[in-house]
């Protein structure tokens, strides 16, 4: 057993922050302490008994950074903090921390940071750099991804549990997923202290025993300040996290589809501090993009690093001027706006909402010349794409805060029940409502986002707040999947068809101009008349043309012309389909209220769209008999 008379301290370097090894087998200490009084480190050699403590000298400060290296540890597992006077530090730059491997369980009073001492083989592991016209993300939280017994892995609820599902998400057709928080984070917390009245205060805490807190409670999504470094070890089926989550990282790659980390970061986290993460995450973890949470953010600082030009970053908004040069266009666009805008005016639109048509269009069209768009109907937060479609208000009592919590404005539309029933007009017509939001999802330019479930229906049961619910409200039920197959297969089928089709996923925001000079522009609208849409507030139905000519399937052969006829009102109406060229012939492929889709022509002057629906037609090859039918007629 090393004891502290057998180690030899030696002068240290600054960087890598926290413990690092060293070429020649030392380990290297580095923290930035900012005290007067004596400071350095607590190094635990084994699980009981005290520390070692080791103390840094100002000779092994450089600034306000102290460090020094140990000679006789290369070979000894071990754990450490820092101390500053009395004072105990988890190091912020640790990538492993003790304390907390059990989820749900009281930590120890301290937690200690580790050091994953592992080389890893990448085995020539690269970044996919899947452009974001190309991305299909899906949301994914790694516990409740694989908790449910109906999940069908081995790792429930863990990074390996992730990977036992990548046959299912290459079967969806998913390019990237979107981990919430997967570092280190206590999940155990007070309760917060909020306003009540007298009476409240009373009813909330007569059941309390005398003298006793109420007990700590589970933040199950884990937007809180963390331990950025560390993946979170209650999410690992192993003991070593940081390879565990290498490994899904890898497999993940290997099978096409990226990895993009959400991080928040509140106001009192360093900019500089954010940068190092970043960094260390693309560096050490292979780490695809993020999508950062949190008020200010360094974007510009991250969006002008050299060693993220290939990282994907989303935010709810970038300042251009600050990151580009004269409007200058990036050789790989990798920022994203991710707000809530095309959520809304697709909802409003959903439900046919008066003068939502014009916003839902802009919202379809929108894709920016320097930034992508995430675009997306639900989110980690708010009603599930099947409770969307079944609940008016929110139903939040079980969080324990009296229905306070969660947001008041969902935009959303019962159908005409509130919750759950068996009557079959609501339920076909839930059912109709899904598929066309998948739809206006698929459809739209920008990067869709998935929130996984959705795709075959999963409910919180009208929770739109279920940040602390650590049971079948948030672990996702697999058995639905089955249930719901025929809403599955028209998922995968949309997305499919998304992929098949770039001119449904322009890499530059489409111009509705001819500027090739093929007699059609980009992207055209339409109505109940060819060429003429009626936008006033009371309409609520659109057709859109997508040229093919504008976009190469296998970089020489055009795209077919797409034609998607968008019905929010609650009646029929008949869509006036605009000319193809000479050869080509109107064909419907998709229609949500169909109750199984194939191919089938139309007459070639008109589409019946039934209320609350969504069609979408493309261009296809007249057959000889066709042909000859059409020359006669001209003769």
């Amino acid at each position: 057993m090393t004891s502290r008379h057998e180690l030899k301290i030696l002068p240290g370097t600054p960087y890598p922050m926290g413990v690092s090894l060293t070429n020649d087998g030392k380990v290297n200490f580095a923290a930035a302490l900012h005290t007067r009084e004596e400071c350095g480190v607590l190094l635990y050699l084994h699980a009981a008994g005290k520390p070692v403590r080791i103390p840094f000298t100002e000779k092994n400060r450089i600034g306000n950074i102290y460090c020094m290296q140990a000679e006789g540890l290369a070979d000894t597992k071990f754990q450490y903090n820092f101390y500053a006077g009395e004072e105990i530090i988890t190091d912020p730059y640790a990538d492993v921390i003790y304390g907390n491997e059990r989820w749900g369980r009281q930590t120890d009073p301290k937690l200690r940071g580790g050091f994953s001492r592992h080389t890893y083989d990448w085995e020539n592991d690269a970044p996919l750099m899947t452009p974001l016209s190309e991305t299909i993300l899906y949301l994914v939280h790694p516990r409740g991804f694989t908790r449910h017994a109906s999940s069908g892995v081995e790792h429930k609820g863990t990074f390996a549990g992730i990977v036992e599902k990548i046959p299912y998400l290459k079967e969806l057709g998913i390019t990237a997923v979107e981990l919430m928080p997967s570092y280190e984070f206590l999940e155990l917390e007070k309760p917060e202290c909020r306003e009540m009245s007298m009476e409240d205060a009373v009813n909330h805490y007569r059941d309390l025993p005398a003298g006793e807190e109420e007990a700590p409670r589970i933040n199950y999504w884990g937007y809180k300040k963390g331990y950025y470094f560390a993946p979170k070890m209650s999410y690992s089926s192993s003991d070593c996290p940081a390879e565990e989550f290498k490994d899904m990282v890898k497999k993940l790659h290997q099978n096409g589809i990226e990895v993009i980390m959400q991080f928040y970061f509140p106001v009192d986290v360093k900019r500089a501090y954010i940068l190092e993460v970043i960094k260390y995450w693309v560096f050490s973890c292979h780490v695809d993009g993020f999508h950062l949470l949190g008020v200010h953010i360094p974007t510009a600082l991250l969006a002008t690093e050299p060693m993220l030009g290939n990282t994907k970053l989303f935010y709810t908004d970038f300042s251009c001027d600050e990151i580009y040069d004269n409007s200058d266009i990036p050789a790989y666009k990798n920022l994203a706006v991710y707000n809530d805008d095309f959520m809304y005016a697709v909802r409003h639109f959903l439900k046919s909402d008066e003068g939502s048509l014009l916003p839902a269009l802009g919202s379809l069209r929108k894709n920016p010349r320097q930034t992508g768009v995430i675009n997306y109907v639900t989110n980690y937060s708010g009603f599930t794409l099947a409770d969307l479609v079944s609940y008016d208000r929110k139903h939040n009592e079980d969080n324990g805060e009296e229905n306070r919590d969660g947001e008041n404005y969902n935009v959303s539309w019962n159908c005409g029940f509130e919750g759950r029933t068996r009557k079959k007009s609501v339920m076909e017509l839930r059912g109709r409502q899904m598929k066309n939001a998948m739809l206006l999802l698929l459809t739209s330019q920008g990067t869709p986002m998935i929130v996984s479930g959705d795709e075959f229906g999963f409910s919180h049961g009208g929770n739109n707040n279920p940040y602390c619910q650590d049971n079948g409200v948030s672990w996702l039920n697999w058995r639905l999947q089955e249930t719901n197959q025929e809403f599955f297969s028209f998922v995968k089928q949309a997305i499919a068809y998304r992929k098949k089709h770039p001119v449904l996923h322009r890499p530059d925001e489409l111009a509705m101009m001819d500027y090739i000079a093929c007699g059609y522009p980009d992207l055209s609208y339409h109505g109940e008349e060819a060429w003429k849409l009626k936008a006033d507030n009371l309409s609520r139905q659109a057709g859109l043309m997508y040229c093919g000519c504008y976009a190469k399937t296998d970089r020489k052969n055009d795209d077919n012309f797409i034609y998607i006829a968008y019905n929010m009102h609650w009646e029929e109406h008949d869509f006036a389909l605009p000319s193809l060229p000479a050869g080509l012939k109107w064909t419907r492929v998709l229609d949500t209220a169909a109750k199984e889709n194939g191919v089938q022509d139309e007459n070639g002057k008109t589409a019946a769209v039934k209320g609350r629906s969504v069609q979408i037609l493309e261009s296809r090859e007249k057959t000889e008999k066709e042909k000859q039918k059409a020359g006669r007629k001209k003769k």
